[in-house]
């Protein structure tokens, strides 16, 4: 296939718009029920779920199309395990010994979280996403990669979303710095950790803190010129 070469656009479906109102409501509401969750059951999910979602964020958009990003499913308890010790360690320099600074923990103070993250080895996967700087749309390539952070961060939101309408519930960790997640995953060191996403179903003890229940209104995130 020569560069420029392109197929007919036959994928969209066109709909009637009291339809599209209808879906696009319809999936408002779906995602208005989507919070973080700290508390998860371990309950089994199969591993064929994980994959399909992972499949739906492989379709993000993405800088020359070149999908600079790999997602790590986890699901061996040891390795769950070994994550965990390793991302409190660097939780604990964050909220315990001043990392953070004054600010940012008052900020995050009516979430009510800490260094403790027990759900890292409870939950039944954690998805490591990596940000690749080379690579390109072909399994091997090693070209450099552009617009890597906007590119992974729209597939990450594509993989939550995707999780969330297959009946998972999701807790976005980011520990600063997360290189240990290279070596605990097996990735290149030219992969920048991401993204920790925690997988599975709310423990029957989940809570949802109060000011997470805070959402802008349209009018302050949205403008119609």
């Amino acid at each position: 296939m020569k560069p420029h070469d392109h197929v007919p656009f036959r994928d969209f479906v066109p709909l009637p718009a009291a339809e599209m109102l209808a879906r696009a409501s319809s999936f408002q509401a779906l995602m208005a029920r989507r919070h973080s969750c700290r508390d998860f059951a371990d309950t089994p999910v199969p591993q064929a779920i994980i994959a399909d979602c992972i499949r739906t964020a492989g379709t993000a958009p993405s800088g020359a199309n070149h999908q600079p990003w790999h997602f790590a499913a986890i699901s061996s308890p040891a390795l769950k395990a070994e994550i965990r010790a390793a991302a409190e360690a660097e939780e604990r320099g964050f909220y315990d010994e001043g990392k953070a600074g004054d600010d940012w923990l008052n900020a995050l103070a009516p979430l009510g979280t800490d260094a403790s993250k027990p759900y890292l080895a409870i939950a039944p996967w954690l998805i490591a996403v990596f940000a690749q700087r080379r690579g390109g749309p072909n399994a091997g390539d090693r070209a450099k990669n552009y617009y890597i952070h906007e590119s992974v961060g729209i597939a990450a939101g594509m993989l939550i979303t995707a999780l969330h309408q297959a009946g998972l519930a999701t807790l976005t960790h980011t520990p600063n710095p997360m290189q240990f997640l290279n070596r605990l995953c097996g990735r290149p060191a030219d992969e920048k950790p991401f993204l920790l996403l925690v997988v599975g179903y709310p423990a029957d003890t989940a809570t949802i803190p109060v000011h997470a229940l805070v959402k802008k209104p349209l009018d302050a995130i949205a403008s119609f010129l």
